[in-house]
């Protein structure tokens, strides 16, 4: 076994028979994985599926591309992979004909790939280059941002993108840093700055969510590819998403519960209260612990002007 499929092989896709029971995933099915990272959750949506069943997996991240290709190399034409950000979804379904489709997920973590083995900036467990990004193709990088920002906007960011209470204290102790280049160097300077330790949690956590959100404009990239599923979808069609903080989920659930109501819905929510991993998946994944997913099925035509 190569170190690309190996790498692929051991990588635990989060709530997993959730996804496959939530997509409703069935023989001869057509199906987007928006986010396909390793491949994970992607085999059982091919192993579902079968006979018959085709799988269209997007991800920006070109070496996640690489893994998914080795472990998903046995089902052949069945699978098209594109190397893209999902926020061009629509286009690319366009591009390749492949819609209308019976079934979209959006995994929105980071895998233990990138969060460990990619040298990118991602996690403080290992010291490596403040990049961030998902796609080389990406100018900025969290290197840039923390050693060009004003103290301001630094602050904005961590606040905004964090959550984190001591955005302004975090901010300015990084301009007196500076400059800083490497993924240690920040966690060190954060833990400076909010005056170490507290609770399970390392104190850089939330700084380094915010820069990998920055620079990968996480935020808008989902909005925007929300807001051109639905024409995706065919009709009983189901979008399920996994996200792992607050700030995604919200704009998740926001989406969905508008596309729900009212005289004119176009979706219809399939699980009303969220669904989270068990005590037993946390225990074993525990990655898996802040996951929430939220599923939704087509039932009518996309509302114009909706706005998302």
């Amino acid at each position: 076994m190569n170190l690309t499929m190996s790498a692929a092989s051991t990588h635990i896709p989060v709530l997993l028979e959730e996804t496959i029971e939530a997509l409703n995933v069935q023989p001869g099915g057509r199906y987007i994985d928006g986010t396909i990272g390793p491949g994970g959750h992607a085999a059982a949506i091919m192993e579902n599926s079968s006979p018959g069943g085709q799988l269209l997996g997007i991800d920006a991240d070109p070496k996640a591309i690489k893994m998914a290709r080795a472990r998903l190399d046995a089902y052949g034409d069945s699978v098209l992979l594109v190397n893209q950000n999902f926020a061009n979804i629509k286009s690319i379904c366009l591009k390749h004909g492949f819609l209308p489709v019976h079934g979209i997920l959006f995994d929105l973590g980071l895998s233990s790939v990138q969060l460990e083995k990619n040298n990118r900036g991602f996690s403080f467990r290992h010291d490596s280059l403040l990049d961030m990004r998902l796609s080389p193709r990406q100018e900025v990088t969290a290197e840039i941002i923390i050693n060009s920002s004003l103290e301001d906007q630094l602050a904005k960011i961590i606040r905004a993108y964090g959550e984190e209470r001591y955005s302004q204290q975090i901010a300015r102790q990084i301009v007196r840093q500076r400059p800083i280049t490497t993924s240690l160097q920040l966690a060190q300077t954060v833990e400076q700055a909010v005056g170490g330790r507290r609770g399970r949690i390392h104190p850089a956590t939330r700084t380094f969510q915010a820069l990998r959100i920055a620079v990968n404009r996480e935020l808008e990239n989902l909005k925007s590819a929300l807001e051109q599923t639905v024409d995706l979808l065919g009709f009983g069609g189901r979008l399920v998403v996994i996200s792992y903080h607050s700030l995604e989920d919200r704009i998740v659930k926001q989406f969905m519960h508008q596309q729900a109501s009212g005289d004119d819905a176009c979706l219809r929510l399939i699980n009303k209260k969220v669904i989270t991993p068990s005590q037993a998946e946390v225990h074993y994944n525990a990655r898996s612990r802040s996951a929430k997913l939220r599923a939704a099925e087509r039932i009518s035509m996309p509302k114009e002007n909706s706005g998302g």
